[in-house]
This record gives structure tokens, C-alpha cells and sequence, in this order.
């Protein structure tokens, strides 16, 4: 279990002297994990790949692919997830402003990708490689067939030896217009079981504060995903509230999901992927608190959105997070929403707060008829029994 050093400023010189012996023991240790990772997700964002006034910028294209390809000579399996359609749409259909309509945004994205995708197969056939365009929305990632299809189709591809190209469908989405798309690289991350995730942004990374507006803020370079003390951070409206650092240290949490490393570096830095793989203490690195979770419980914890709710009362949450047992119906003191057999509802207390997710074995108005009763009543009250828990543990992502 990795101790992170994030913490409030420290006042005294002996305390910076342990926590400098404490980074240097840290970098042997994520120098050991980088030395044995295999796959990473590189998630670029779109103001380091264009320009304010002139689409995308074909030098910064060029490098990213050069360093995407000393990487794969080193051995790396890379994905990208790129944004960056939008802004090259605006250009070519010659809009001076981003618009606010949705419709105007896919007409931009549409036209975007097309610049988009042809400015990186130019650069990759430079070295004779091959890359591939993959559209994804968070629907893709919540439909169990076509999450399957969309691994399949991405491990195919790097089977094949091509470099996977990640983007949002943002001709048909609408809500995945309004955010930055960091959630999506997480995402991918659980999908493919990446060893890392390296978020290139145009900030160094995380501060414990605004450094423009306090002197004595800190650069916090090492961290826990999911920690709520970043959290906390991340809701001061400092640095960590803008420019998308909020969305970032999300993805961060969602990726740990999976064991997955998040790394947040300066992507306008020389080499910056090389300097990450040689393990130099660049950028914010976030490592994850637990193991992998299995593939199908992946896809459980990533879904984006949950309609539905099950509220369970004090013991039975208390059951599922410290025992490790199935949710029955006995535990459930109310059902929100509308849901069938097979789909994913989200497992709250009754103050609302989630405390788990997972594959409901009855739809909504089937139990709304047995919660609060003994599984063993199931049959009398239905008619027949299905399974004896409401959600199976097999099937259940605890938090």
C-alpha cells in the first residue's frame, strides 16, 4: 500500500527533509511499476493540439506522434484519446465563436474529425505505422454488448499493431458536449486494463492552492486517486477548480478502478512521455489505492449515469461494505426510478449517498413489491423466484 505526501504545507525544515526522503523512495517505487507496464492510455487535450485562431497545430501533432512511437520502441502498448474536433471544426466552418447550440457543436465536431484524424494518419505514416479512428459515448460504455465489442475491437487493433484513436462521438452525444472528455480516458483505461493513464494537459499539474494568487502554495506531486484532501482542493475555486483539473482527478479515481496509475504532466514540456517513462519527477502522479477489479465489475463502477437507486437501510450497508455480502430485498427501504432484470442501479443510503452499484436480478415495479421481505417470501408475492438476492455479490461494485 503506497503513503502518499499530500498534505497542508509543511512549516518546518525537517519536515521538508522527510518529506523529500519520502519522494525519493516514492520515485523508486513508480519507477519499478513504469519499468513494468505495458499499456498506457495517453488522453491529450485539446488547447496543446490547436490553435486559438487557426485549427490545429501540426507541429505539436507531429511530436506527440514521434514520442507516442519511441515509446511503442521501448515496448509500450499505446491508446490515444484525443480531443480537439471541435476547436478544428470551428475553424474550418469558419466560426469565430464556440457556439452554445448543441447542434451547431456537432456540425463543428463532424467537420472537425475529419482534419483531425487525417493530421494523425499523416504523422504516423511518417513511421510507417497505422492508426485507426475509434467513436465512443458513454451510451457505448453502459451497453454491456457493445462495451464488449468496443474491447474487442481496441485489443484487435493493438494486436495488429495499429494505434487506436479515441474520441467522443460528438455528433450524436449531447451531455458529453458540456464536459471535458478526461472521463472518457478513464474509461478507456478500465476497458483495456491499462498499467497508466497520462492525462496531457497545459498546466504542470496540481497545486495545493492557487499559485497566481497565494505564495506559499505547493506543487502536490504525489497522491492518492480518490483522495478526498484533493477533493477538498479541488472545491476552493483554486487551480485545481479550473481548467478542468476537477474533471481530471475524477478520471483519476474512475481509472483506479482498475489499477490503473494516473499521471498529470505539462504536455507543452520536450519529451514529456519520455521523461514519464524514465519515472522523473514530472507532473502529479495519483496511484491507485486497490488491485484490478475484475473485467465485468470494471464495467459495472464505470458507468457514467444511473437513473435508478435502491436505498438500503443502516445494516444492510453496513453488510455490503465490511462483509462482502449480496444486497437482498430485506435491506431496501425504497425504489427510485424505473429499471429491468440486467440493468445497473446505483445501491444508496437514505441519505443518498452511493455506497455501491450493480445488476439488479428483479426490475423496479417487481421490487418494489418485495423490499423490506425476506427472500424467502419472494415466491408467495410474485409468483415465482428468480434469485433470493436483489442484487448478487458476483455482480455488486462496493465503494
Amino acid at each position: 500500500q503506497l503513503k502518499t505526501t499530500v498534505s497542508p504545507i509543511e512549516s518546518s525544515k525537517q519536515e521538508r527533509l522527510e518529506r523529500h526522503k519520502s519522494e525519493m523512495n516514492m520515485s523508486k517505487h513508480y519507477k519499478s511499476i513504469l519499468g513494468k507496464s505495458k499499456v498506457w492510455v495517453i488522453k491529450i487535450v485539446s488547447a496543446l493540439l490547436t490553435h486559438p485562431e487557426a485549427g490545429l497545430n501540426s507541429e505539436v501533432i507531429a511530436h506527440l506522434v514521434d514520442q507516442v512511437m519511441a515509446l511503442k520502441q521501448q515496448g509500450i502498448t499505446v491508446v490515444l484519446v484525443s480531443s480537439g474536433s471541435i476547436a478544428e471544426g470551428l475553424h474550418r466552418l469558419k466560426l469565430n465563436r464556440r457556439p452554445k447550440e448543441i447542434h451547431k457543436l456537432q456540425a463543428a465536431a463532424a467537420a472537425g474529425q475529419m482534419g483531425l484524424v487525417h493530421s494523425y494518419a499523416v504523422e504516423f505514416q511518417r513511421h510507417d505505422a497505422v492508426c485507426a479512428q475509434v467513436l465512443l459515448t458513454h451510451d457505448d460504455l453502459g451497453n454491456r454488448m457493445r462495451y464488449l465489442n468496443a474491447r474487442r475491437t481496441i485489443q484487435t487493433l493493438l494486436e495488429m499493431d495499429a494505434v487506436p484513436i479515441v474520441n467522443e462521438n460528438d455528433t450524436v452525444v449531447t451531455e458529453e458536449l458540456r464536459a471535458d472528455n478526461d472521463t472518457l480516458g478513464a474509461l478507456v483505461a478500465n476497458l483495456i486494463e491499462a498499467d497508466a493513464l497520462v492525462i496531457l494537459t497545459d498546466q504542470n499539474g496540481l497545486y495545493t492552492a492557487d499559485p497566481r494568487h497565494d505564495t506559499e502554495a505547493e506543487f502536490v506531486h504525489l497522491g492518492d486517486a480518490g483522495d478526498p484532501e484533493l477533493a477538498r482542493m479541488a472545491g476552493g475555486g483554486g487551480v485545481l477548480g479550473t481548467g478542468g483539473m476537477v474533471t481530471k482527478l475524477n478520471a483519476a479515481e474512475k481509472a483506479a478502478r482498475s489499477g490503473t496509475l494516473t499521471v498529470i504532466v505539462n504536455g507543452r514540456e520536450n519529451d514529456i512521455l519520455q521523461q514519464v517513462f524514465e519515472g522523473r519527477e514530472v507532473g502529479t502522479w495519483l496511484f491507485p489505492k486497490t488491485g484490478k477489479i475484475r473485467a465485468r465489475k470494471q464495467w459495472i463502477a464505470g458507468q457514467a449515469r444511473l437513473n435508478s437507486q435502491l436505498l438500503v437501510d443502516d445494516g444492510a450497508a453496513k453488510v455490503l461494505q465490511n462483509d462482502g455480502r449480496s444486497l437482498l430485498p430485506i435491506g431496501i427501504r425504497s425504489v427510485r426510478g424505473q429499471f429491468s432484470r440486467g440493468d445497473i442501479v446505483s445501491v444508496c443510503r437514505e441519505s443518498g449517498e452511493e455506497i455501491a452499484r450493480g445488476i439488479v436480478n428483479y426490475s423496479a415495479p417487481e421490487a418494489r413489491k418485495i423490499i423490506g421481505r425476506p427472500s424467502s417470501e419472494i415466491g408467495g408475492i410474485l409468483g415465482y423466484v428468480d434469485d433470493p438476492e436483489m442484487i448478487h455479490r458476483d455482480n455488486l461494485v462496493v465503494y
